[in-house]
Order: C-alpha cells, then structure tokens, then sequence
C-alpha cells in the first residue's frame, strides 16, 4: 500500500472503493505495507518485492477492498524505486448489491534524496498516480486520475525504527478538492522473525463541506525462512467516520 494510497482516498457514501495499496531474510520489517504510512527508502537497485495481499474497510456505508491486489516494486536505479499495484476491488453499500471487479492501477516512483546518518533521518519523496482503469458507477474506482505528492523520512536505533510525513491528494472533477494526509509510525524488532509497530494517521476532507479523520493501525510482519514475510494491520479511526480497516498480505523480496 504503499502509503495511504487508495484505500483511504476513495471513500463515498455507498463505500466506493477502489484499493491501493524488504531485502534477503533475516531482515527487519519494511516500510508501508502493512500500514498506510510510508518511508523514504527504496528497494535496492536491481531488486524485487512483489505483495499478493488483501485490504478490507466497514463503514456505516458497507464494506469495500482489494481481494486480492498484486504489487511489484523495482529499484530501477540508485535511490530510485518503481512502484504497481493491480486490485481485484470490490464493494457492498449497506443494503446494495456486492460488485467485483478490476479497479484503479496505482503508478509510482520513491526516490531517496537523503541518506541517513548517526545524526539526522532519511528523506524521500514517493509520488503516485491512480488511474481511472476501474468502474466507478459499480462502487470499484475513482473515476478521475488522482495525484499523491508526500514527503517521507525515517531514523533507525538500535531495534526501533520510526517513520512518517505528510503529503497533499490532487483529486480533480465536481464535487472534489485536494487533500492532506499525515502520519508517523513507530516499529520494533522483537526477533529475526517478528516485528511489531502502530501508527496513526490524519486525512483533512477530500470534499467541500466533508469531514476529516483521525486513525490508527497496529500490525507487523513475520519472517519465515527463505525471503518470504507475512504482513497484518488492523485498526479504525478515533475521530471522523467510524471506520475499521485491515490488510492481511505476503511479500517475496527475491
């Protein structure tokens, strides 16, 4: 998911959704999936991460997500990373019809400008594009191509690692308005195989008149053998909607 991505940014009354969404074992958890919140630090040049995961989201609206959507990641250069997600969406309204179907792609590119020392963080940016290749008269995407421009920075001691920033949704089209989204991340190494964290997250209205939300997740992700993980969040907002949300995934890093 890379970052807040889709599953926070098409939210409509009818629970429109449209999805979104480190490097040899033993290696410590990486940044954005299983949480909305990202980091500055690409995959390494040359290398691979794929993701075959789902994303699940209940409102009072109904339910939507991903199940499942693919994601591949590719350090394409020095400090440059690439980034796909495909989603198999889906959506239920409350007292509405289930849809299934394919939904918005999401595009993009992380470049690491800063590399960390024992004194300052890591900076990047991780600029993302969702097109518009889903159906959103069934509830199963945007129907706009939408822009997210954020700032990324991460500091790592000892077992922990903390992360997060801010960035800004250009979302054209009647009815709509560009948006913020904030949020910081504080994750520990318990063992080779486990590491645990939680964030929390603050969205500003992505409509005229609409209301924001503040949020948190818990997760982690195990490491078994080999260079495969298992990544898992949960969590709901605190204020705002009274959403709950959750993303079960495997990742291979090759």
């Amino acid at each position: 998911m890379s970052g807040p991505g889709i599953f926070l940014a098409r939210l409509a009354p009818g629970a429109v959704l449209a999805a979104s969404l480190f490097c040899a074992l033993p290696a410590p958890a990486g940044a954005g999936p299983p949480f909305f919140t990202d980091d500055p630090e690409p995959v390494a040049y040359g290398r691979w991460e794929f993701y075959l995961a789902s994303q699940y989201l209940k409102s009072k609206d109904g339910r939507s997500g991903t199940a499942p959507h693919a994601e591949v990641n590719y350090g394409a250069a020095p400090e440059l990373q690439l980034h796909l997600i495909a989603p198999a969406a889906f959506a239920h309204p409350a007292g509405g019809r289930l849809a299934r179907g394919y939904g918005d792609t999401e595009l993009g590119a992380k470049y690491r400008f800063l590399r960390e020392t024992a004194r300052r963080p890591q900076a990047g940016v991780f600029a993302q594009v969702e097109l518009p290749t889903g159906e959103p008269h069934r509830g199963l995407g945007a129907g706009s191509t939408q822009v997210f421009l954020p700032l990324w920075l991460q500091k790592s001691w000892n077992a922990w690692t903390t992360y997060g920033g801010a960035g800004c949704w250009v979302v054209p089209g009647a009815g709509k308005k560009k948006w913020f989204y904030a949020g910081w991340l504080l994750q520990r190494d318990l063992s080779e195989h486990l590491t645990l964290g939680g964030e929390v997250f603050r969205r500003t209205p992505d409509t005229p008149g609409g209301a924001g939300s503040s949020g948190f997740n818990g997760g982690g992700q195990v490491n078994f053998a080999g260079s495969g993980h298992l990544l898992f969040a949960a969590g709901r907002d605190f204020s705002g909607p009274a959403r709950l949300t959750a993303y079960l995934g495997l990742q291979w890093t090759p």
